[in-house]
C-alpha cells in the first residue's frame, strides 16, 4: 500500500477547453487541496476567453512564447521567465502575440476545481 503523501501519476493528456486554449493537468487532486499546477497552452493569435475565478490566486509563469496578459483591463506584455500574480476574483485573460505557442505553468490556490470558474463574455 501507498504512502497517504504518494499522488500517482495517472498519465493526464492535454485537452482543449472552451478558454479556447489547451490544459495539461500536472497537480490537481483532493489529496492536496491547497494548490494545483497545470500548463496551458495558447496557439499563435488566440486570445483566451475574459473569466476570472472565484477564490483562487492564479499565477503564470510562461514556460515558452510570449504574449500579454490583461489583468481588470490592465495589459502587460510577458516572456519566458515572466510571472503574473491574479488576484481572486480579478478578470483575467491572455493573448499569444507571438509566432510559436504560448505556454505557461498556472498554479492556483487553493487548487482549481471547475466551478470557480465564470465566463466573463457572456
Amino acid at each position: 500500500m501507498a504512502p497517504s503523501w504518494f499522488v500517482k501519476n495517472t498519465g493526464q493528456a492535454e485537452f482543449w477547453t472552451e478558454e479556447r486554449c489547451f490544459i495539461t493537468e500536472l497537480m490537481n487532486t483532493t489529496t492536496s487541496p491547497e494548490t494545483s499546477l497545470a500548463i496551458a497552452r495558447v496557439e499563435p493569435g488566440v486570445t483566451t476567453q475574459l473569466h476570472s475565478l472565484t477564490g483562487i490566486c492564479e499565477r503564470y509563469v510562461v514556460r515558452r512564447g510570449e504574449g500579454v496578459v490583461e489583468i481588470d483591463g490592465q495589459r502587460q506584455a510577458l516572456s519566458v521567465g515572466d510571472q503574473a500574480i491574479i488576484p481572486a476574483g480579478a478578470a483575467q485573460r491572455i493573448v499569444n502575440t507571438g509566432v510559436e505557442d504560448l505556454e505557461f505553468y498556472c498554479v492556483c490556490t487553493p487548487r482549481f476545481t471547475p466551478e470557480t470558474y465564470v465566463n466573463l463574455e457572456d
